[in-house]
């Protein structure tokens, strides 16, 4: 059995081995550790197969990290020197081992399809995000990643966010804007057409097993940095799921896991938005603007506008092509079937009062 976990920003990290006993009492056997990692002192590197040699195969990533920090920590004592793990630590050979097994994940077990824009009413793409998650979980969709694009505009609150602490009704009828709640956490999108560019993610949960809830967003975005880099932007994670360069806040990114081990992850990030507009809307101070590159309520979000000097669509290509170069991938469509789902879950859920307004 072989497994691989590349450290961001570090080493990679590779295990091979054997199980061995019946299935419920399975051991690893015959553990090798290898990579271009760096471990001082050089003694360690046999403590570190010693400290999974025998190990029940069913033993989480905590329960692995555990056992290899303990016997560490057991040669430290011993000896008075400290072991140094450089590029590289002990969950992320537990990340390996979990791989190596097939409990864990990586993007070449994946097969994603990608779906291009397709201009919807944007509680459409809400309820689409259910929509395909449940039918991933059923086995009739693969893992994907589909980019948005909207014909209205919308305030799409987080799941778990008030409506009258986020919205000024009132200005958003002004406004013709209309108000939905979304199946993920974090905060409100401002959604006009061609504002934002927006896309989901659904992967398999035991992709960032492991993986803390910081690192996991980082993690799953991780191509789409790729992806700005080609452009031309200089992007980089901000915890807890914001995504900033030197001028500021571009976006943010939302998740849920779901109980039957499918990952939603979706990632808007401003591209020409009216701030004033916006700000009327929403009920939010200009405090929180400044974040975005704003001084002036009058002027516009425009982030990714002003630093590629690229059209919407051509920055949503690209990042489209980058995705389908450096990942396992192919283009694909919605199926009749879950727009016709997704249309009835708008009727049903999503534009309801009762749906909107559950956290009043």
């Amino acid at each position: 059995m072989h497994g691989e976990y590349k450290v961001r920003g570090g080493k990679l990290v590779v295990v091979d081995l054997e199980v061995s006993g019946s299935q419920e009492l399975s051991m690893f056997k015959d553990v090798v550790v290898s990579g271009d990692f760096f471990l001082e002192p050089d003694e360690a590197f046999e403590d570190l197969h010693a400290a999974l040699e025998g190990l029940p195969a069913s033993l989480s990533v905590e329960g692995l990290t555990r056992a290899i920090e303990a016997k560490f920590e057991a040669r430290a004592e011993a000896t008075g020197e400290e072991v140094r793990m450089i590029g590289f630590s002990a969950e992320a050979v537990a990340i390996a081992v979990r791989r190596a097994v097939g409990a864990a994940k990586s993007w070449d077990d994946l097969d994603v399809e990608v779906i291009p824009m397709k201009t919807m009413d944007p509680a459409m793409h809400v309820a689409l995000d259910e929509v395909l998650a449940a039918e991933m979980a059923a086995g009739r969709r693969g893992p994907t990643l589909r980019f948005w694009d909207w014909d209205d505009a919308l305030v799409v609150i987080g799941s778990y966010q008030s409506v009258r602490n986020e919205v000024d009704l009132e200005a958003a009828a002004v406004n013709n804007v209309g108000v939905t709640r979304r199946i993920t956490g974090g905060g409100a999108m401002f959604m006009e057409p061609g504002n934002c560019v927006t896309y989901s993610l659904m992967v398999p949960a035991g992709l960032v097993e492991g993986l803390s809830s910081e690192r996991a967003y980082a993690f799953l975005d991780e191509w789409v940095m790729g992806a700005l880099e080609q452009i031309g932007v200089k992007a980089h994670y901000v915890p807890l799921n914001d995504i900033t360069t030197d001028q500021g806040k571009i976006g943010g990114a939302a998740q849920r896991r779901f109980a039957d081990g499918t990952l939603l992850h979706h990632v808007t990030m401003s591209y020409d938005i009216d701030a004033n507009k916006m700000l009327q809307v929403l009920r939010i101070g200009r405090e929180k603007l400044s974040d975005k590159g704003i001084k002036s309520a009058k002027k516009r979000v425009d982030p990714m506008r002003s630093q590629t000097g690229m059209a919407r669509e051509a920055i949503i290509e690209s990042f489209q092509a980058h995705f389908l170069e450096h990942y396992r991938s192919h283009l694909g469509d919605y199926r009749p079937e879950e727009l016709e789902a997704a249309g009835q879950l708008v009727r049903t859920k999503f534009a309801t009062e009762a749906w909107t307004h559950r956290v009043k």
